[in-house]
């Protein structure tokens, strides 16, 4: 019986309009099809173990897909009802503990905890290495040690000869503790004072603008010696509350006007401030074009990921250079260091000038 075409088209747009239907509904409906197994390994009663003959070699017998054990208190761990609480970002600040830096003619070490926290341990430190405390002051981060001259492993600490002589000058060591720039870390100095009479005060922490080699070797050994001390004592949960009185504001301050950030203000010297601005745009993958430090400025490129694409073409062409979107600017006021951002003219991205100091901020402090 022949069909005219029109019905034959008909009853085709007929068919896969149901066949769609249908296509849909069982999307929708997946869970209520296909059994939901997620939890059948959490809720499984245990099996018998496998048991071997007795001439069998177990130690050619294992598992070929591990499972490992779940306990009925760890069960309920796997598939908690409530949202789980984000990390805590301060935990992992740096990629290291310890970690010795340098910079322009000073050396720190620079630990991953809080002032309160180093202090026990440093004072222990002192102690274990024959230095003894003599003076200290917690809230101003001091420690003075005993006389280094009549201790055989301080000498050798500090490597004075192992036959002192009448006219040796006394000697003794002071640590430096301070809160670094960074968020909960600690920044410790030391250095070796020589005179001719043994200290009957505390002395007062004055910075050494240009120290012999032989005394920044000096202080790199000791940092590193009390870092592998530190290190060890990781689980030692002392706290001292005096040292905690040391703890002061913010070296870097993020100033904001109409909720918008205008500035970032940092308590420290230029070089120190340069440093640690450079080190936050390579930490925060913001490009570098060209920089200037005696003038004071980087020039950026701080594009958003989509503005870096250039689709397809990506595919046939080199990798594309950095382009000058942001300018930063350090300049000093008032024994501090004001930074500043500008976008240029030719940028019509969506950063702001403001977006790039509240990153930067991020990773500053």
């Amino acid at each position: 019986m022949p069909v005219l075409q029109r019905t034959r088209s008909t009853l085709f747009r007929q068919s896969l309009t149901l066949a769609s239907g249908l296509l849909f509904l069982t999307a929708i409906s997946g869970c209520g099809l296909m059994e939901d197994r997620s939890e059948r390994y959490v809720n499984a009663d245990e099996g018998k173990p496998l048991e071997l003959p007795e001439s069998a070699d177990e130690s050619r017998f294992s598992q070929a897909m591990p499972i490992r054990d779940v306990t009925a208190a760890d069960a309920s761990k796997m598939y908690p009802s409530d949202i789980p609480r984000p990390p805590d970002m301060t935990s992992e600040i740096l990629e290291e503990n310890y970690v010795i830096e340098e910079l322009d003619g000073r050396v720190w070490l620079l630990v991953n905890e809080l002032p309160g926290r180093i202090w026990p341990v440093a004072n222990a430190y002192m102690a274990n290495r024959g230095l003894g405390v003599a003076f200290d002051s917690p809230q101003l981060g001091l420690l003075q040690s005993e006389l280094v001259n009549f201790s055989k492993r301080a000498r050798q600490l500090v490597e004075l000869p192992d036959d002192p002589g009448a006219r040796e000058p006394e000697v003794v060591i002071q640590v430096r503790m301070a809160p670094g720039v960074r968020r909960k870390t600690t920044e410790i100095q030391v250095r070796k004072l020589s005179d001719d009479k043994q200290p009957q005060e505390l002395i007062p922490w004055s910075g050494i603008t240009d120290p012999s080699p032989d005394a920044l070797a000096l202080q790199k050994r000791v940092l590193s010696d009390m870092g592998e001390f530190l290190k060890a004592r990781e689980e030692n949960k002392s706290f001292s509350r005096a040292a905690s009185g040391m703890v002061s504001d913010p070296l870097v301050k993020l100033v904001s006007e109409n909720e918008e950030a205008v500035a970032i203000r940092m308590t420290l010297d230029y070089g120190r401030s340069w440093a640690e601005v450079s080190r936050s745009l390579t930490e925060a993958s913001v490009g570098i074009v060209d920089l200037n430090r005696s003038e004071g400025w980087f020039y950026v490129d701080f594009r958003t990921e989509d503005e870096r694409e250039s689709g397809w073409f990506d595919w046939f062409s080199d990798k594309e250079k950095p382009q000058h979107t942001h300018t930063i600017t350090l300049e000093e006021r008032d024994e501090s260091v004001v930074i500043s951002a500008e976008r240029i003219e030719s940028y019509d991205g969506d950063h702001s000038a403001s977006d790039l100091l509240t990153q930067l901020f991020d990773y500053l402090y």
